[in-house]
């Protein structure tokens, strides 16, 4: 099996992605995974993208990563107003960046850990292929009354419904901090918010992390 790396949302730290690596022992062969979220918020996007793309890192889709590309691409409604955390990172991606974001996908399977990961969930009981994209990068919580929400406060944490089959490795979450399941993981331990960034490596099974070099954004900001 191929020593994976799964990497909770980086939020553009990415001095402190070197620093996760560095912890991890990364060496050449390693597979690293990050699951989304890659852009916004912290202070270098366009270099947490550019590590990403010319060191081959495999990524899903986050929320925030979907946020600018609708900006670049023309497609946000004119009610909407741009955030200074995405206008950044719309300055500062090259044309090489923005095609890296775009091919990410919304989910990737890791079949020989039985393993899928997902920024903000999936609905428990509903099949794959008819999971709401939307929900798929926003996804946080169960209501009382069964409905998914992308509120916390809503209900309880949808990996604590999740039943399998598939072990899911997501993000999304930095207010729960690091979740562990039984047959879910959650990673977003809020390193741009002053925590820290995780990672969880298979087939070890052994979380790692180190600790956000400041706060670079108020976490109720």
């Amino acid at each position: 099996m191929i020593r994976t790396l799964f990497i909770g949302d980086v939020h553009g730290c990415a001095e402190e992605l070197d620093a996760l690596l560095e912890e991890c022992g990364h060496r050449p062969g390693d597979r690293v995974v990050l699951v989304g979220d890659l852009v916004a918020k912290g202070p270098d996007s366009a270099g947490v993208v550019r590590r990403a793309r010319e060191r081959g890192m495999l990524a899903v889709r986050g929320n925030h990563d979907e946020h600018v590309l609708r900006w670049h691409k023309g497609q946000m409604p004119k009610h909407k107003k741009l955030k200074p955390e995405h206008k950044q990172v719309l300055d500062t991606l090259t044309d090489a960046d923005w095609a890296y974001l775009e091919s990410r996908p919304l989910h990737l399977p890791f079949p020989e850990f039985n393993v899928r990961v997902v920024h903000g969930g999936l609905v428990p009981g509903v099949p794959l292929e008819k999971q709401e994209p939307e929900l798929m990068i926003n996804l946080r919580s169960i209501t009382s009354e069964g409905e998914p929400s992308k509120k916390l406060e809503a209900g309880v944490p949808w990996a604590s419904l999740w039943r399998g089959p598939e072990f899911i490795i997501f993000g999304h979450d930095a207010l729960r901090g690091v979740q562990r399941h039984p047959h879910a993981i959650g990673l977003d331990s809020g390193c741009v918010y002053g925590r820290r960034l995780t990672a969880y490596v298979l087939p070890e099974a052994r979380f790692y992390s180190v600790a956000a070099k400041r706060t670079y954004l108020d976490i109720d900001g």
